[in-house]
C-alpha cells in the first residue's frame, strides 16, 4: 500500500477498533498483527528515505571537501540541496505523521467519553470529535504530500548527482585528450 493511503488506513483502523470496542466485540488479532505491520512498514521505508538523504550529503561533502569550485559544481551542488529539502520534508512527513496518531488517540478517548477536558457530555463530544476528525484528515493529506516530495526530492538529488558525474567524466576526457595532443 502506497504511504499515501496508509496513514489514511491508519485513522480508518482507528475508528473500526473503536467501533468495535463500542459494539462489544473486538477485531481479529489478525487484522491488529497486519495493521502494525504497516505502520512498521512505512515508519522503516520514512527512516530509509531520510538516510539515503543524509548518507548522501555526507558523502559528497567527503568525497569533495578539497575540490575547488567551478560550474560544473553545480549540479553536485542542486544535488545536495535536493537530498536537504527531501531530508527536511521527510522529518515533517513523521511530524504529521505522529500528530495524526495523537489526535486518532484522543478522537478515540472523546467518542468513548473518557477525555480528561470533554468528559461525556454529548454535543461536546460530537463538537470536539467533528473538530479532531478534521485535523487528522488535514494532518494525513500533509503526510501524505510529504512523503511523496520527499521520494522526489530525493531522487531528483540523485539525478543531480548524475548529471554532474558525467560532466566530470567528460571533463576528464577532454583533459586527457588535450594532455595527448599538446
Amino acid at each position: 500500500m502506497p504511504p499515501r493511503e496508509g496513514i489514511l488506513h491508519c485513522v480508518r483502523y482507528g475508528v473500526f477498533l473503536l467501533l468495535q470496542w463500542l459494539g462489544g466485540t473486538m477485531p481479529d488479532d489478525d487484522l491488529r498483527q497486519i495493521h502494525e505491520q504497516l505502520r512498521r512498514s512505512q515508519n522503516r521505508y520514512t527512516y530509509f528515505l531520510l538516510a539515503a538523504a543524509a548518507s548522501a550529503i555526507a558523502l559528497i561533502l567527503r568525497s569533495t571537501s578539497d575540490s575547488n569550485y567551478s560550474w560544473s559544481m553545480v549540479p553536485l551542488g542542486l544535488a545536495i540541496v535536493c537530498w536537504g529539502i527531501s531530508f527536511f520534508v521527510g522529518c515533517r512527513h513523521i511530524q504529521y505523521v505522529n500528530s495524526t496518531l495523537y489526535a486518532n488517540y484522543n478522537y478515540l478517548l472523546v467518542k468513548m467519553g473518557i477525555h480528561p477536558e470533554v468528559g461525556e457530555n454529548v454535543s461536546r463530544v460530537s463538537a470536539v470529535s467533528q473538530g479532531i476528525k478534521e485535523a487528522m484528515e488535514d494532518n494525513s493529506e500533509k503526510a501524505n504530500k510529504l512523503s511523496r516530495r520527499q521520494f522526489q526530492f530525493l531522487v531528483l538529488g540523485a539525478f543531480f548527482f548524475i548529471i554532474w558525474h558525467l560532466i566530470e567524466m567528460l571533463n576528464r576526457s577532454l583533459n586527457s585528450i588535450e594532455a595527448i595532443h599538446f
